[in-house]
């Protein structure tokens, strides 16, 4: 891995203009989950008040934390590792400012958009045409920014990371057009159980294709430079990177096994989602082998902390996915809180902790002094650690109490009052949440602004 190209007075302004993206609609996107989880404990408290009803806040909730909140942070990190593991500069920091710019113009029209009720009504698919249309423009922007800066390289190999990131960026831009059917502007949909199939096709891709490999990237990166250490295995890396790109792609459809979809569809499913413990083993093998021996390093650094606590959350929630894809399985648990606590450790536990350790990473190289804050840093770290924990443990309770007593046949309304107390805890866990995001946001503007440089 060569890491000799980009010189200290640089001054990476895509890297930071993403970093402060993410920081920025981290708070946000906390926010309008804590309003939201609160809302669940309490519906009347935003009675009347329409741009603010649960319907609305959780696509706006949803819709920030994966593109406002993760996305931009681990990009943030790879404008920062490109240029040095290419040993080149980016192709066009202009361009990738104005890149930026567009993005955050893109957020706020959808949550306006969402907020007063303009919606396609298809989840993880959600903002309308027009925001769809910049959605694909960023993307774009990104790639030719991120392809230019690789052709232009002056290092011969390409390190696995730059994979990982032109693979994440090239397959969102067309699952995301896909999933969203970008030439329908009227309806963004198609009809009936074709329009199922190919919203989730995208729905589980955005994930696996966008937020997976862009994080495997970072992973990539920072664990072995944090461990002063080569990679355990590149021919490893290629395994993982080559297997995921195969077996995620078709993985989607385990979100319908309850639906008319063809049956050939739901075995192949069924099957990739058991099939994934191949790229996911692949990478975590690799990324604790190159760290075996050296966590005191990584726990020395508060950016390869981060990201090694994001690889084990990777590892839970990928065994319990493949889990939750079996038809006994999801006889209990589909359509319940399990699965929005398996959404949050693998979003937050595992993309957004990443996402996280790749901005304190980078921050204080970019900005040429110390982090502003390690305290602040590590308390960050430990309440989305606990948040996390915590949101999985108490919704996958209340998912295991609402799954059997469907299973049993209770009714729906019925089984409210015996989880509202885990929605309590769920709004306390998410309060913690919020108040890091603040923290972490006026961590990353004092070190990149108004730090003495000195650090704490």
């Amino acid at each position: 891995m060569t890491t000799d190209a980009h010189t200290a007075d640089q001054p990476y302004l895509t890297a930071k203009g993403f970093c402060i993206t993410s920081g920025l609609w981290l708070v946000v996107a906390t926010f309008m989950g804590l309003l939201g989880a609160t809302e669940l404990i309490a519906p009347d408290l935003t009675e009347n008040i329409g741009w603010l009803v649960f319907g609305r806040i959780r696509p706006i909730h949803v819709n920030l934390v994966l593109f406002g909140f993760v996305t931009p942070g681990l990009l943030g990190a790879a404008f920062y590792y490109f240029p040095r593991l290419l040993r080149t500069r980016i192709y066009s920091d202009k361009l990738g400012v104005v890149t930026v710019l567009l993005w955050n113009l893109t957020l706020v029209a959808a949550v306006v958009s969402l907020a007063a009720g303009h919606t396609q009504g298809r989840e993880y698919a959600e903002m309308i045409w027009p925001i769809d249309m910049l959605v694909v423009a960023v993307f774009v922007l990104v790639f030719i920014n991120l392809i230019m800066t690789v052709r232009q390289r002056r290092e011969p190999v390409l390190y696995v990371s730059v994979w990982y990131v032109c693979a994440a960026v090239v397959l969102t831009g067309a699952t995301f057009s896909l999933g969203n059917v970008i030439w329908q502007p009227t309806s963004g949909a198609l009809v009936g159980i074709p329009d199922a199939i190919l919203l989730w096709f995208y729905g589980h891709n955005v994930f696996g294709l966008l937020l997976t490999p862009l994080a495997a990237g970072v992973a990539y990166y920072v664990i072995p430079r944090a461990c002063q250490s080569p990679l355990y295995s590149h021919t490893l890396s290629l395994l993982g990177f080559w297997s995921l790109i195969v077996v995620y792609t078709h993985i989607g459809t385990h979100h319908l096994l309850q639906v008319p979809v063809p049956t050939w569809l739901k075995v192949i499913s069924i099957v990739d989602s058991v099939a994934m413990v191949i790229p996911v083993m692949a990478f975590l093998i690799n990324i604790w082998y190159t760290a075996r021996g050296r966590l005191g390093a990584i726990h020395a650094d508060i950016g390869a902390k981060f990201v090694f606590t994001g690889t084990i959350m990777y590892f839970f929630v990928s065994i319990q996915g493949s889990m939750m894809a079996l038809p006994q399985v999801q006889r209990v648990t589909h359509f319940n809180n399990w699965v929005v606590a398996h959404a949050h450790v693998g979003v937050l536990g595992f993309a957004g902790m990443i996402a996280l350790g790749g901005l304190y990473y980078v921050l204080p190289r970019i900005a040429g002094k110390p982090l502003y804050s390690r305290f602040l840093a590590d308390f960050q770290y430990w309440m989305v650690l606990i948040g996390v924990v915590g949101f999985t443990s108490v919704l996958t309770i209340a998912g295991l109490v609402q799954g059997h007593a469907w299973l049993n046949g209770e009714t729906v309304y019925r089984v409210i009052p015996q989880i509202h107390v885990y929605y309590v805890y769920r709004a306390a866990l998410g309060l913690m949440i919020f108040i890091s995001a603040v923290l972490g946001l006026y961590n990353i503007l004092r070190t990149l602004y108004f730090n003495p440089g000195e650090a704490r």
